[in-house]
C-alpha cells in the first residue's frame, strides 16, 4: 500500500514549477541533456542538476551518461501516463477564456503527439475509437485495454509487433491513459507503443524536430480511412 508520505514526496517533486517544466519536456519520449532540461525550466545548470538528482533518486527518470553529457528520460511509461492525466485535471481547473485561448494557440499538439512513445492528441483517439468500434479493443477494467482475437488479426495485418510488446514485461501491455486535450482515454502501453511504431515506420506520421507534436503524412491520412475507416 501506498503511504502518505510516500504519495506526498512524489506529488511535491511534480508540482515544482521548474521540474514540471522538465518533465512536461521529457514527455516527448526523447532523452534530453541536462542544459536543454535547465533552459526549458529557466534555471540555472546548478539548480538543474539538484532537481533531475532528485527525480532519478524518486524513479522519476532514468540517466545515461554520454560523452561529457548525461541524458534524461522519463523512468517509466506509468510517469508519462500520471503526467498526461495531471495535465487533464490541470485543464479543468482553467478559466473558460483561459482554456480558449491555449486551445487556439497548440492546434498542432492537439490534432497529434507523442504521450511518452504512443500517439495522443485527435489522432490517438481516432486510433483508439476505431479500435473500440470494430471490437478489437475492448475496456478491461478502470485503467486497461484488452486487444480481442479480431484485434489481434487486425494488428497482424497491419504489421504491429505484437510479440515485441507482450515481451515487454516490465510495463502494462494496453493501458488507458487519460488524453489532456481530448479528454477520453487512448491507446498506450506496450501495444500503443507498438502501433506508433507502425506510424512512423511506414512515413504515416513524422516526428517534429522539437517538442511533442507530430505531423500526420498525407499517406497517413490515407491509412486512417483506409485502414481504420477514419479521417480527420
Amino acid at each position: 500500500m501506498v503511504t502518505v508520505n510516500a504519495l506526498s514526496e512524489i506529488a511535491a517533486l511534480m508540482g515544482d514549477p521548474a521540474r514540471a517544466s522538465m518533465l512536461s519536456l521529457l514527455m516527448d519520449g526523447r532523452a534530453h541533456t541536462a542544459s536543454e532540461l535547465a533552459l526549458s525550466a529557466g534555471v540555472t545548470a546548478q539548480t538543474a542538476s539538484g532537481h533531475l538528482a532528485r527525480m532519478v533518486d524518486a524513479n522519476l527518470l532514468a540517466a545515461r551518461p554520454q560523452g561529457r553529457n548525461r541524458f534524461y528520460r522519463l523512468a517509466s511509461g506509468d510517469v508519462a501516463h500520471a503526467m498526461e492525466s495531471i495535465m487533464a485535471l490541470a485543464g479543468t481547473r482553467a478559466a473558460p477564456a483561459s482554456r480558449t485561448a491555449a486551445w487556439r494557440r497548440d492546434p498542432d499538439l492537439r490534432f497529434c503527439r507523442t504521450c511518452y512513445d504512443h500517439l495522443a492528441g485527435q489522432v490517438g483517439l481516432a486510433v483508439t475509437d476505431s479500435l473500440t468500434q470494430h471490437g478489437h479493443l475492448e475496456p478491461r477494467g478502470p485503467r486497461d485495454w484488452k486487444l480481442t482475437s479480431s484485434g489481434e488479426a487486425f494488428c497482424t495485418r497491419l504489421g504491429v509487433d505484437l510479440a515485441g510488446a507482450r515481451a515487454a514485461h516490465s510495463r502494462h501491455f494496453a493501458r488507458q491513459c487519460l488524453d489532456w486535450s481530448e479528454r477520453r482515454p487512448h491507446i498506450s502501453g506496450a501495444l500503443g507503443s507498438a502501433i506508433a511504431d507502425i506510424f512512423f515506420k511506414k512515413g504515416w506520421a513524422e516526428r517534429m524536430r522539437r517538442g511533442r507534436t507530430v505531423r500526420l503524412t498525407d499517406s497517413g491520412r490515407r491509412a486512417l480511412s483506409s485502414h481504420f475507416g477514419t479521417s480527420i
